[in-house]
């Protein structure tokens, strides 16, 4: 018994150190760190609720973000309260000329936003975290002829947002 117990702490260990990888990754995916905290937490408490299949995980991490994505998806579904849209007349804050670094970055993170979640999901896990396609395939539960075509795609439509596009360019034979 005492082996099984430690078994489990192990685990829960394991469980603990993917912790601010999923933070990352859930505050690249909601785009605010309220919606990340919740779905960190989430994952968490699912992960807990079904540590009995710990010590039969092979990959921690891509069985963590798979939870992750299925909350993801699932949260996307349901409907949500109403926001707020922002419009010209709302006053935005100035910002200094030298934070052109920080301004790259929320264009990215903006344009990041406008790509429909399956490429922006996959984006993110290859980018971000670093993982191979065949990872990506086994995590999303895809095959990996949809993750490197949703890369290609996704790739494509960001180059075209950040050059201030709202379409990639096409090219067409003219006759």
């Amino acid at each position: 018994m005492h082996n099984d117990h430690s078994n489990e702490m192990g685990s829960g260990q394991q469980v603990l150190a993917w912790v601010p990888r999923l933070r990352r990754y859930a505050r690249a995916l909601a785009g605010n760190r309220d919606d990340a905290d919740d779905l960190v937490q989430d994952t968490l408490e699912r992960a807990c609720a079904k540590s009995g299949l710990w010590h039969g995980v092979a990959d921690m991490r891509a069985w963590l973000f798979g939870i992750m994505h299925n909350l993801h998806v699932d949260g996307i579904r349901r409907p949500r309260l109403a926001t707020v849209v922002l419009d010209d007349d709302t006053p935005e804050a100035p910002v200094a000329p030298t934070q052109g670094d920080r301004l790259a970055v929320l264009d990215l993170q903006a344009a990041l936003e406008q790509l429909p979640i399956e490429q922006r999901e996959i984006m993110l896990l290859v980018a971000l975290e670093d993982m191979s396609y065949a990872e990506v395939a086994a995590t999303l539960g895809i095959p990996i002829g949809s993750v490197m075509s949703r890369l290609s795609r996704g790739r494509e439509r960001l180059r075209a947002l950040m050059e201030g596009r709202a379409e990639p360019i096409r090219l067409k034979v003219v006759k």
